[in-house]
């Protein structure tokens, strides 16, 4: 993979205080660029920014705290980063989770919808002024292949009939391709790409706090899993590589890019999306983004 330098480029990377997050923030340090992370946890926060600044020899790491399943925590998280930086180059949305047990956010929203599609969403477009402002600019949407199989049923997003953690967090991984397609579309010619990812099956914490059954099978299969530095590659490639530039609406695995699910696909399913989450986020969608004649993604 042949990786430009980041010298002067600004990056947020959402969930970055663990895991491929945190690995992702390492490498594109290193590669020059200044690096925003969030999490939700001050403390470590401070001192993820620390090991960072000390493993790379780069004190351009900053930290913020957020919650991105609270969208008045996503509001605050925008403000914040209006008010710190002038441009944002690269956006790469990683914070996510699975929930085995059905619970819900602070805005009483089915928290796997809230964390893993909404926050994206919001995030997104309360940042595409800054992402504009320095355009050639990307936005990277980390999914999973556990898209793959999931259907939405917007009669029940919230999965308020029957909740099954796997099945939820495949849709909410389904959601994040239809809005990554979504918005490749309405900013197509704008110089703004965004595309999505499968990091791959990642040694990390990620799955192991819900207890109950799915707990061990989480610490059995991290035997077969790929370490983080490796989990981190694509989300690296997507944002660093001068192989990409230009190149939007496209579904990356092992920083290649593959089809995803016939399902992801479904323009009118993307445009339901896209309309219930700016409902249900109740923001003003930027006039960049407002629908004009579009076409499918190849």
């Amino acid at each position: 993979m042949e990786s430009t330098k980041l010298t002067g480029k600004t990056i947020l990377i959402t969930g970055a205080t663990d895991g491929i997050g945190k690995e992702t923030a390492r490498q594109l340090a290193r590669l020059g660029a200044h690096i925003l992370i969030t999490g939700r946890n001050p403390q470590k926060v401070e001192a993820t920014v620390l090991e960072l600044r000390q493993s790379t020899g780069s004190p351009q790491i900053e930290g913020f705290v957020a919650d991105l399943s609270s969208q008045e925590q996503i509001l605050n998280l925008a403000h914040a980063i209006h008010e710190r930086v002038p441009a944002l180059h690269v956006l790469i949305n990683n914070a996510g989770a699975i929930f085995m047990q059905r619970q819900t956010s602070v805005d009483g929203i089915e928290m796997t919808f809230a964390l893993n599609h909404l926050g994206y969403f919001m995030l997104t477009l309360l940042l595409i002024d800054l992402l504009k402002n320095n355009a050639p600019s990307r936005i990277i949407n980390v999914s999973s292949a556990a898209h793959r199989g999931a259907r939405l049923d917007f009669n029940d997003l919230q999965n308020e009939r029957a909740y099954q953690g796997w099945r939820v967090y495949s849709q909410s991984k389904l959601a994040n391709l239809l809005f990554t397609y979504e918005l490749a579309r309405r900013l197509e010619d704008s110089g703004m790409t965004v595309n999505a990812l499968h990091p791959g099956f990642v040694a990390t914490r990620f799955g192991r706090s819900n207890g109950g059954l799915f707990d061990p099978l989480f610490r059995l299969f991290q035997f077969a899993a790929i370490p983080p530095e490796e989990g981190a590659r694509t989300s690296v490639y997507l944002a660093a590589s001068s192989e990409v530039e230009g190149v939007s609406g496209k579904y990356f695995e092992k920083c290649k890019a593959v089809p995803s699910s016939p399902e992801s696909y479904e323009v009118s399913s993307a445009q339901r999306l896209w309309e219930v989450s700016l409902q249900m986020t109740g923001i003003s969608e930027p006039e960049i983004l407002q629908t004009r004649t579009m076409k499918s993604p190849a």
